[in-house]
Formats: C-alpha cells, structure tokens, sequence
C-alpha cells in the first residue's frame, strides 16, 4: 500500500468551495473574507500512538484533531470559522485510510460551523500524525475568558462529569462551544478545556489566577467507574487524572451560575458548581474519600508515560 500526495490534492479539489475563501481554490494560502468579530487563533495536534491508538477508525481520527482543536475555541468562547490542517503519513499508509482520515476533519468542522480551507500532505517515517490551526470569532467588546481570571469570592463549575474517557469518549469529543458562549456571556471570567485531567487543569487555572480552587464535588463519569474496575484504581483517580474530558471548567459569581444552571447549560444536562475560589494558591480537595491540598496529577507530555495510548 502506499498513497500519492498528487492523487490526494487531486481528491481534494473536487471538494466544495470553502465559504470564507474569497481566493483561488487550491492555492498554497488561503485568502479569506474579512469576519465581523475578534479573531481567536488554536492549535492543536493527533498522533497515532499517544493521542488515539493506531487501529482506531480514520474518520474518527480525523473528527477527532478538528474537534479537541475546537474544544480550545469553546474555553474562550468563540464560534468557530476556519481551519486548517496539516497531515503526516508514512510512505506505506493506505492512501483510503488518507481520504478517511481527511473526510472525517472536512465533515466535523463542518458540522461544528467552520471550513477547512487550507492545509498541507507530508510522507515522512513514523506514525501518522494531524495537526489542525483554528480561527475562531469572539462578538463584541467583552473582556475575554482566561485562565488567569479566577477571582476569589466565585464558584466553580464544571460542565459534565470526568474520567475513564480511553474507554471511547477520546474519539468522540463534542467541544461544549454553545456552553462556552452561554458561560461568558453569563459573567464566567475563567474558562478553561479539561483536556490533561482535571486536578491537573485545575491546578493550572488555581496558579495562572494566582488563587486556590477547592473542590468540593467531583462528578465521576461512568466510565471512570468502569476503568476503574479493571485498574482496581479508585473512581476519584480516574476522574482527577485521566484528561481527554473536553469539558469546561468555569470560575463565575454563584448568583449567576445558579441562574444559567436553572435555566440549563446547553448541551450539558449534568453542569453542576463544584467547587469554590479563594484567596490563596494551589488545589484542595474537600471530598468525603479525600481532604487537603493534592498535587493535581494528569497527562504531561515528556513526562507521563505512554502506555498504548493517550488517556
């Protein structure tokens, strides 16, 4: 088996004219029509063996590099717009496991509002890997969500319950782009995609504000519970430390969290406030099966150690 980079651009130029692209179709750059609204720029990679195992199905590999590169625009809630992406394939790759993999990105960026609208192919030795670069669009004036935004005095909230995502949710993510939005215009100032683990991304938020996050409720995924049968871990680790959630993490005064929690998150049925910001620095647990400040555990890439895959 091997694939053609001509064959592949030849695929591709078949392919619907992007909506933002006001140049010629197939040039090396994309020129795009000027948005109304901020521009919000992400990127973020797949790489087969640590991100997702080697035999998981192209389309979802695909869906999946545009989909937790969107997750990122969602923590800052911006609507997505364009993107682009950039593929790398060993020699002997299938070149319809290639079409697969690139039919996945074009049909889930769609799907989620954007246009893939540029890119580049690359034969190279190693295991294949996706690189996506987002835009995004933020309306309006309003101060941007950040990590650095936690203030003492607000609540935390998270959008949906955590752990055990290697079980199959890693390859379905679903960006919480509307939640994003609805969090912001709500009056959230911190907002951030727990992508490496919670207690991990947590911590990081807690030190980015210069504030401790005490979390007082972790939601535990059903999955989390499944692993952790299999692992005889317990749930709570899992939920703390496995990442690939894609939910968000939000700091916002409790007034108004209450008030969206009442009228429904959406697309998050199980948005709850789990926790509390203080004045203060790092993570603390204040949980029936564990108390105190903990050093949040995640995925770290250089350090954790790949067993498979990325969980």
């Amino acid at each position: 088996m091997t694939w053609s980079e001509a064959s592949l651009l030849e695929h591709i130029a078949r392919w619907p004219r992007p909506g933002p692209l006001v140049g010629s179709k197939g040039h090396d750059a994309a020129v795009l029509a000027r948005p109304s609204g901020r521009l919000v720029a992400c990127a973020d990679q797949v790489v087969l063996g640590v991100h997702t195992l080697p035999d998981a199905e192209p389309v979802q590999i695909g869906a999946k590099a545009v989909a937790r590169t969107f997750s990122d625009l969602a923590a800052t809630a911006a609507t997505p717009w364009a993107c682009l992406l950039t593929v790398r394939a060993p020699r002997d790759a299938d070149e319809r496991w290639l079409r697969s993999v690139l039919r996945g990105a074009r049909t889930w960026a769609e799907r989620l509002g954007a246009h893939l609208v540029g890119g580049d192919l690359c034969a190279a030795p190693g295991p294949a890997s996706l690189s996506v670069a987002a835009l995004g669009l933020l309306p309006g004036r309003r101060k941007a969500p950040g990590r650095d935004r936690a203030r003492p005095g607000q609540v935390v909230l998270l959008t949906g319950p955590v752990g055990g995502s290697l079980l199959g949710r890693h390859l379905r993510i679903t960006p919480r782009l509307a939640a994003g939005r609805a969090l912001w215009l709500a009056g959230a100032t911190a907002l951030m995609d727990v992508s490496d683990g919670l207690g991990l991304d947590a911590e990081r938020l807690a030190r980015a504000s210069g504030v401790r996050l005490v979390l007082s409720e972790v939601p535990i995924h059903a999955d989390a519970r499944r692993r952790a049968r299999a692992s005889g871990r317990a749930p709570l680790d899992h939920a703390l430390e496995d990442g690939e959630d894609h939910e968000l993490l939000a700091t916002m005064p409790r007034a108004a969290a209450q008030r969206l929690l009442q009228r429904g998150l959406a697309g998050c049925p199980r948005a709850a406030i789990v926790g509390r910001v203080e004045a203060g620095a790092g993570l603390v647990l204040e949980l029936p099966e564990r108390s105190g400040r903990v050093r949040g555990r995640g995925w770290i890439h250089g350090v954790a150690a790949i067993e498979g895959a990325r969980s």
